[in-house]
Parts: C-alpha cells; structure tokens; sequence
C-alpha cells in the first residue's frame, strides 16, 4: 500500500520511530479468532440476510489481519480510535458481500498506525504502572490474550473491569488508582464498542483486545464515577436537593431504592432546567471536551445520576433500564440535532452513543447483578456529560414529531412502480416501501465507517422497540416536556435524517471528518473548525485505492 520512505515519513511524524521498529504478531489462534457468528442474546441485534461463506472467511481473516498489523489509536496525539473490525463487523452482519469487506478495510488500512514493540511485558506485578500508555499496548493484548485463555471473557471482563481491586485499591492515592470502568467508557466508549464486538459475534480475541484498548485509555470521567460506585451504600450528595434514599451498590446486595421509577427522562429534563449548565463554553479541543466537562460539573452530572433508580431485585430491571438509555440517546442524537429552519446537525459525538448503546445488553448478559447495575450507571454518567460537554441541547418534541418524516420519499434510480403497486403506483411508497432496505443497502457501499454502524444501530432499536404506541405511562408520566408524543417511529425519523445528509451532498466525500458535524450546540461562536484529522485522513484514503 505504501512504499517503504512513505512508511518512515508517516512514522516519524506521528511516533518518531523507523518502520524497524514495528513488528508483526505472530500467527494467532484459531480459538481466539473464530469465524464471527450471530447472538443468540435477548436483546442483541440479529444478522440480516446475505451472510456468505466468501463474506464469513473474510471478516475472519481481517480480523486476524487487524489483531496482528494495527494499533489502536492511528494518530496517537490526538487518540482517534481504528475503526476497521467495528466498520468491517457491521457490514458483514448487515449482508455485505466479500468484495464490499475487502474494499472498506482497504480504505480504513490507508491511515491506520502499525503495531510496535512495548518498551517491556506487562505481568501482574506491574499491571498498573502503565494504565493509559499507549506506549504498552502491543504488551498489554499480550496479557490479556493470556488471561483470556486462562480465564474465558466473562471472567477476565469482570475481573478487569467491573470489580473494586481494578478500579480503587485501598491506601492509593487519586491520581494512582487504576480506575478501569472509567478507562473503558474512554473514547467515547470505543473500549465497549470492541468487546462489546467480541461477545457479540463471539470472538475472544477481540475481548482480549477490548481489554488492551481499556487499559491504555485515560480517567476521563473520574468526576462521574467515584469510588461510591463500588461502597455498600451510595450516598446521594449534600448538593442534591432532592430528598432520596440511599442506593445500594453493594456487590453481594441488591440495591434499595424508592419504588416511584426515576426515568432516565425525568433526568434528561431536570438537567434541562438546571442553571448550572447554562452557557456551556465552546470547546475548541475536542480531544479535552469531555475530561474538562466531568472536571467542571462532576459533582453536578453524579447528582442525576445517583437519583436515577435502579433496581437489582427485579428480574425485568436490565432490559427496562436498557430501553430507557436507548430511548434517551435516540432522543439527544435526533431531536437534538433536528431544526425546522436548519440542516440535520449529525453530531459525531453523539452518534457514537447511539452506537454504543448497541452493545449494552450483550455485555450486560455476561455480567454479576452488581456489574450490570455499574455498566448501566456508568454509562449514562458519561452520555449526560457529552450532551452536556456538547452544549446541553433542547428537546423539541412536538416539533420533531410534527416535522420529521417516517419514510425518504422517492428513490432516484429505483425502477418504476408496476401499474397495480400498493398502494398506488404514484404513490411514494410504491418505489420505497420499507425504507430501511434502501437506506441499508446504500449504506453498505459508502467509505464511511460510522453510517453503518450508525444505521445497524437504529434498524435494531426499530425492530425490538418500533411497536410503542405514543402515550404510554411509563413515558407519558416522566418530567419531559412532550414524552407523551414519543412511539416507536423515533428510530427510522433518526435514521432518515442521518440519511438526508447523504442525499443532500450524494457528490460530496463523506470520509469521517465531512460528513459528521462537529459545531455543537453552543449558544455563543462554534468552536474553531478541527481540521488535523481531517486533513489527516483526505491526504491519506485516496493511497487505498
């Protein structure tokens, strides 16, 4: 793909090493990187038609090729994340053919940064020395490949995770402790979204390397997920004016909490209503935007989620709790983002938590009581800081309901409808009648890795959810100005504004950094266009072809 002085040059510039420097794994095992294969988990997303033999053994082979060639960061300043087995895996679930495969991780492999040598291995004695190094990552797939083999992926993700000794070590410092749930909702939970690839599809390889992205990630969030996460008793704090009782958050105990539910919607209102985000400043480092939010308004953001009830005892807890952050994401990436007199805002940020959500009742399944409780937690924690970091957008229901369409319209290029086609030939529907298909199947062949993962995301929320009638209680009888309006239609309305953006510019590159915005939703100046990894990345994708 490059010749060897262009290989030097981008690797001095990004790492200041030589290409000698780099190094290719060896040969992984069978075991560890099986043929992906689809769930057979309540509540995770199926496969769709056109899974081939061709298509299965070469997402096979790429993710081999990715576990054995690539680092996880591809610029290593600026953190951006590989994509490739996330974009690669969502292709193949959604019925990509080999050649389709082959071509998006050409593309993605244009930019990617080679694996290199860590300075040492990583063993148990010196685990937490390097948490957040980059540097380690090659040493830390190599621990984790082995405690997976050891351990299997339940028990190293609960081990390495979720549990106390890998987040606050008694007699530690702050500023030592190894905090490993926060590093994993890092990134804009890119660490979940890979093991969450892992279990999915059911390759341990990919868990192994879910926990090597973890552990080279930062604290960001150490703001919204203090230790209380993991004490007996959680303690509401003394700023909270809201009298609640105590929740448990005890590891062998299931938690009390009153027997009115707080909605992750009642949250999402209240803090709409809180002066305290008022006037969130434009960020013009996007690579701090979230870390000086949970530093700002840690305190504030944890009172919300504290009083966000949850219930260990009751065996419908998960699965109840899991749609409301679904709901809750769908609604903070398209109703925020939608505007009567403006474009689409598709934010980039937000997106990735519609996404991630994706992925929570696959990893949720795998995990003690205790565990799902801190995933669920943890995970709204760090959603609530990057809608507020983004600018604490509002939520216009009524006019979203009113304005935003179920259905694309005509299809340019698609053949004319018969004379007898329901439910009449000039009827729009007739040449699109489940815009899904459509917008599936033109997703598969654009070089954009987040458009699929994005419409696999919503195609899947429409399905399990898509039924809900507008007007029920456990909606209608939250905090949310309009919540009564919300049905099942809010994923294909937030999959066709994701679309329009792609039939407004059809010429236009939609590589990463185009396509997505990335304004926010200040109220004063947007912050200063990023244009590095931009730059970055259109200098680099035409090499792939």
């Amino acid at each position: 793909m490059f010749g060897p002085s262009v290989v030097n040059v981008i690797l001095k510039v990004l790492l200041g090493r030589k290409a000698q420097d780099f190094f290719m794994a060896p040969t992984v095992s069978q075991d560890l990187f099986p043929a992906p294969t689809a769930s057979r988990v309540s509540g995770a997303p199926r496969t769709w038609p056109g899974i081939t033999p061709q298509s299965t053994d070469t997402i096979q082979r790429i993710i081999k090729d990715s576990h054995e060639k690539w680092h996880v960061f591809f610029m290593r300043d600026y953190r951006p994340h590989n994509h490739s087995v996330h974009y690669a895996l969502a292709l193949w679930a959604l019925g990509a053919d080999d050649e389709i495969i082959n071509a998006a991780y050409d593309v993605e492999c244009a930019y990617l940064l080679p694996r290199f040598n860590s300075p040492e291995s990583i063993t148990a004695k010196n685990f937490n020395e390097h948490l957040g190094d980059d540097e380690y990552y090659g040493a830390y797939i190599d621990y984790f490949i082995e405690v997976v083999k050891k351990q299997g992926t339940t028990d190293a993700v609960e081990e390495y995770v979720f549990s106390q000794q890998a987040n606050f070590i008694a007699g530690r410092k702050d500023d030592e402790q190894p905090e490993m749930l926060n590093r994993f909702m890092d990134g804009i939970m890119h660490s979940m979204i890979h093991i969450g690839n892992g279990l999915e599809f059911g390759v341990p390889g990919l868990v192994a390397e879910g926990l090597a992205w973890t552990a080279v990630h930062l604290k960001s969030a150490s703001g919204v997920m203090p230790a209380s996460l993991w004490k007996s008793a959680l303690p509401v704090p003394a700023s909270f004016t809201s009298r609640l009782r105590n929740l448990s958050h005890g590891r062998n105990e299931a938690s009390t909490v009153p027997q009115a539910n707080t909605h992750a919607f009642t949250i999402l209102a209240r803090i709409l209503k809180d002066s305290r985000f008022d006037d969130i400043p434009a960020a013009d480092d996007y690579a701090v935007v979230f870390s000086n939010i949970d530093t700002k308004y840690g305190d504030a953001i944890s009172e919300y989620v504290h009083s966000w009830t949850y219930d260990q005892k009751s065996p419908d807890e998960v699965e109840r709790k899991i749609e409301e952050l679904v709901y809750a994401n769908a609604l903070i990436y398209a109703v925020s983002g939608w505007s009567k007199d403006d474009h689409f805002n598709a934010d980039f940020f937000h997106v990735h938590l519609v996404t991630s959500a994706l992925f929570l009742s696959t990893i949720a399944n795998i995990l003690k009581p205790a565990s799902q409780e801190l995933l669920l937690r943890s995970f709204f924690a760090v959603c609530l800081t990057w809608w507020i970091g983004r600018g604490r957008p509002g939520l216009d229901l009524e006019g979203f309901y009113t304005e935003t369409p179920v259905n694309p319209g005509p299809v340019d290029g698609y053949p004319t409808p018969r004379k007898d086609a329901l439910p009449k030939p000039d009827s729009p529907k007739a040449s699109n009648p489940n815009p899904w298909f459509q917008m599936i199947q033109n997703v598969l062949v654009i070089p954009e890795e987040h458009l699929p993962k994005a419409l696999r995301s919503l195609a899947h929320y429409s399905e399990i959810y898509g039924g809900r009638k507008a007007g029920r209680e456990d909606f209608a009888a939250t905090e949310l100005p309009g919540a009564e309006l919300i049905d099942g239609t809010l994923f294909i309305r937030a999959a066709v504004l994701t679309y329009s953006g792609l039939r407004r510019d059809k010429d236009a590159d939609v590589i990463l950094a185009k396509y997505w915005e990335r304004k926010g939703f200040y109220k004063g100046a947007p912050p200063a266009p990023f244009t590095l990894l931009e730059d970055f990345i259109s200098k680099l994708k035409p090499r792939a072809n």
